[in-house]
């Protein structure tokens, strides 16, 4: 098929398929997905009321729908995400970025990595071996660990869904770079459960793309090879997928099931849009320094340098648009302004490593598959830094394309397939549209026994989780062995650890009461060497455990069983069996022998009764038999791949919880602050301007009620500046105190009037209402007609005496009646009136009949009544006619459905 075509085909899919629903269970489950990258976040959240996009980005308080990545700690407050990102040039030191690839790291390589990126943050090792950040608060100096961190930001994710959603969600699918080892994958997982929230999978970032890209295509006719290239702001990487179809049983129906297997994933982990910018950091800086001179070295300098990687950022988005991009940084240093320009060309010759660097994981991708650039269908581009030109030529030379693929949003593919993966794992939610998933293990695993008499051999040393190994997974090995041992898990390959990881070794274990086992039960007479099972199990997060052992025992016992005897039942057939073999004769032999053979058959069973009786009923046999007792497994590891304790988690969330509190009562705070701040200056100006503000109140009365305000708002801007919600909210209360009667009775200055004239006009409408009453529903009872007319009149005079009342009344005191009243009275007329309305007209009576007109209908009825049972007689005896050939009917439909 031309490529033209198909790709119209595909689009007229994409279009079939985009309105696809969910099922949604009564439990109305919540679930959303995040996509946590080195700079930004994103959210995504199934939605479950009708009406809406069944799968949708949440926005941000700023309309936005990618957040950063940012916790910030200032002046003894924490700011996240857009709040944060405010200070980061004001205080580079205390808005900490990059926190997810610091995960599971050593301090050693963390501290390398952040001088590298210029980011003062004061940083110490922790009792793992890892990175924490020092933070300044009001009780003391406080240290927090990368999974900390991480947590505060999902937090902000899960605040990000309820809003988005209306409802609770706990639910969640995050989604991880491929190149995350064990370390980083229980990092991540560690911090979502202080965020408090449940992890329904982690997934890797190509399977979301995938997902995403094959939700609305159809393979059953032609299966494919995508590569999806990501490169994001820290990070590239390439996968191969295979997409294609199988065919599946449902509801008797043979229909066909999408499906993909990611195939291999080559990656880079430190390679990303952040060098490209680096590049240009550094070329600016010496430009910087240049023009300055005097031996100032800008990038000594921690503002200036936040100041300068902030619109270096700007500068390279201009640049994949124009061919030339200004920048321009006030007060880079010391009052001194810095602008300067940069063509495109210059920019790509700065980056000229980074260019080719960028094809290796596509290169080792194919080569590592076996096929030809040509068997690949698509390659799609995601990640932000894919929109540089440059780096899409370099792709486009490589593969030998006019074009590149971008059927997919460059920042949101990952985590639109994170929420379908949520969707179908999810008890609530389950997809219209299938699309089945093979992921594997992006890392090989291998087990290696230590202990008393274990040699070091093949044996003790072995693979347990290949490269690509699907997920989830569980595996078991057997062990000949009889003392307690230590087993150890490691990468597969020294070559292949996830950045930042000096050793192999990812978790060690100890096993114990193996040999307890074997002294309980040597003695016994075993039938094989004892041994122990170890199960493992890899899970659909892609995190590798040691879940159980078990030492197996196997004896071979004497046991006492039923004895097998031949029963009365067994000898008669076995004599009966025996005579049909031989039989020779005519059936007039057998006839004549038949009394013999009865008479024969009876005393071979009064004999082996007998005989049953005198022997014993059991016997004893030699039997195996299998003991399994559970070991005990006791994880021992150091380093920052470490698990974190229930000590630590505990008081990690008790911190958080702390932090969480104090943000809600600052939000509130300032919440509050501005209403008392908003209700002061929208009181003053009504004053000023409204000229019926003097009708409701005497001159006294807001000279003193400005007074109130002017002392309100001096106290806002002195000593209110450090108050707290209770008093700003007492404050406003003092002042709503005088101010809400004023208001109240400059409301009804123009609303009560209003109000009377409604009720007078309702009353007027009544009288014609009446009217239509007597002229076309004469069957409405009089006393509820009389009941509304009195109604009325009451109305009415509560009317002229309220407003004879308040005309004496002054308008600076209360009114003597309110327009709430008037409307509330109204509306109880009109339900009275409705409720008239709804009586329905009597059904006419049915006058009787007369004597002779009953006996003349009797007559008809019994000639009417006879001749239905007339007509039906000969359906009956056609009935009784027909019995004798119903059995033949039914065994022709019993053949028949045999058939069938």
């Amino acid at each position: 098929m031309p490529r033209s075509r198909m790709t119209s085909l595909l689009s007229m899919l994409t279009i079939a398929f985009s309105i696809f629903l969910f099922l949604v269970s009564p439990s109305q489950s919540a679930v959303f997905s995040v996509d946590l990258g080195s700079e930004s976040l994103k959210v995504a959240v199934v939605n479950l009321k009708p009406g809406q996009v069944p799968i949708s980005v949440a926005i941000n308080e700023m309309s936005k729908r990618k957040s950063p990545a940012l916790v910030s700690f200032t002046s003894g407050d924490r700011l996240l995400a857009e709040e944060a990102a405010g200070l980061v040039a004001r205080y580079p030191q205390n808005v900490f970025s990059q926190i997810r690839d610091l995960m599971g790291k050593p301090y050693d390589f963390a501290k390398k990595f952040l001088d590298s990126m210029y980011l003062p943050f004061e940083v110490k090792e922790d009792s793992r071996g890892a990175v924490s950040f020092k933070v300044d608060g009001e009780n003391g100096t406080v240290y927090y660990s990368p999974e900390e961190l991480v947590a505060m930001v999902l937090s902000y994710a899960v605040n990000l869904a309820e809003f988005h959603s209306k409802v609770a969600i706990k639910d969640a699918v995050i989604a991880v770079p491929p190149y995350f080892g064990q370390a980083e994958r229980k990092g991540m997982l560690n911090a979502a459960k202080l965020a408090g929230i449940n992890v329904i999978s982690l997934i890797n970032e190509h399977s979301g793309a995938a997902l995403q890209y094959g939700i609305d295509k159809d393979f059953s006719n032609e299966s494919r090879h995508v590569i999806f290239y990501d490169m994001g702001s820290g990070s590239t990487y390439a996968a191969l997928v295979y997409f294609s179809a199988y065919k599946s049983k449902e509801y008797g129906k043979t229909v066909s099931v999408n499906q993909f297997q990611v195939k291999d994933v080559r990656w880079n982990p430190e390679l990303g849009g952040q060098d490209m910018e680096l590049r240009l950091v550094e070329y600016f800086a010496n430009e910087f320094n240049a023009q300055v001179g005097g031996g100032i070295d800008v990038r000594k300098f921690p503002k200036a340098m936040a100041k300068l990687k902030k619109q270096v950022k700007r500068t390279k988005e201009i640049l994949s648009a124009n061919t030339a991009a200004p920048i321009s940084v006030e007060s880079l240093h010391g009052d001194i302004d810095f602008r300067s320009t940069i063509t495109r060309e210059k920019f790509e010759e700065l980056c000229e490593d980074i260019w080719e660097k960028s094809l290796l994981p596509v290169k080792e991708v194919i080569e590592h598959s076996g096929l030809s650039v040509d068997q690949i269908y698509a390659v799609e581009l995601i990640g932000g830094a894919t929109r540089v030109p440059k780096l899409q030529a370099k792709l486009q030379e490589f593969l030998g394309r006019k074009e590149l693929d971008r059927h997919l949003d460059a920042d949101e593919a990952i985590v639109l397939g994170a929420a379908l993966h949520a969707a179908n794992l999810s008890d609530g939610i389950k997809l219209n549209r299938k699309l089945g998933m093979v992921d594997g293990s992006l890392y090989g695993f291998v087990y290696e026994l230590n202990g008393p008499d274990i040699l070091k051999d093949e044996s003790s040393r072995q693979l347990i989780v290949p490269r690509m190994k699907k997920l989830p997974s569980k595996m078991f090995r057997s062990i000949n062995h009889n003392k307690d041992f230590e087993v150890s898990l490691a990468y597969e390959s020294e070559n292949q650890l996830p950045p930042g990881v000096a050793s192999s070794q990812i978790a060690q274990y100890q096993i114990s009461g193996l040999t307890d086992a074997s002294e309980k039960y040597s003695s016994r007479n075993l039938s094989s060497p004892i041994k122990a099972n170890i199960h493992f199990s890899l899970s659909r997060s892609g995190v590798l455990s040691l879940d159980r052992a078990d030492a197996v025992i196997e004896t071979m016992e004497w046991v006492e069983v039923p004895r097998k005897n031949l029963t009365v039942e067994n000898s008669t057939i076995s004599s009966n069996q025996s005579s049909e073999a031989g039989a020779m004769n005519s059936s007039e032999e057998s006839n004549e022998n038949a009394q013999t053979d009865t008479l024969t058959s009876k005393t071979s069973n009064d004999s082996a009764e007998e005989q049953a009786a005198t022997e014993p009923a059991t016997e004893r046999k030699l039997k195996k038999r299998t003991f399994r007792v559970p070991l005990k497994i006791v994880e021992k590891i150091t380093g920052p791949g470490v698990s974190l304790t229930k000590e630590f988690l505990a008081e990690a969330k008790g911190k958080l919880e702390a932090l969480d509190k104090k943000d809600a009562e600052r939000k509130r705070t300032a919440e509050l602050k501005n209403n008392l701040e908003g209700y002061i200056y929208t009181t003053k100006e009504k004053i000023e301007t409204l000229e019926e503000f003097e009708k409701v109140s005497t001159t006294e009365e807001r000279q003193s009620f400005v007074e109130k305000l002017d002392q309100a708002q001096d106290w806002l801007y002195t000593d209110g500046e450090d108050a707290n919600a209770a008093e700003f909210q007492e404050r406003l209360d003092t002042l709503k105190a005088v101010g809400d009667p004023i208001f109240f009775r400059l409301k009804e200055l123009t609303a009560r009037p209003v109000a009377v004239a409604h009720a007078h006009k309702y009353l007027d409408e009544l009288k014609q209402i009446v009217q239509e009453w007597k002229a076309n529903k004469s069957w409405l009872p009089k006393e509820r007609v009389d009941a509304v007319l009195d109604d009325a009149e009451k109305l009415k005079k509560w009317l002229d005496e309220k407003e004879t009342e308040q005309k004496k009344t002054s308008a600076f005191s209360t009114p003597v009646f309110t327009s709430e009243e008037v409307y509330l009275k109204v509306l109880d007329l009109q339900n009275k009136v409705a409720s008239c309305n709804r009586i329905p007209k009597p059904k006419p009576k049915i006058q009787k009949p007369t004597k002779n007109e009953t006996e003349s209908s009797g007559q008809n009825t019994n000639n009417s009544n006879s001749s239905s049972t007339d007509s039906s007689s000969p359906t009956d005896q056609s009935s009784n006619n027909s019995d004798s050939s119903s059995d033949e009917t039914v065994d022709e439909q019993a053949e028949v459905h045999d058939e069938l």
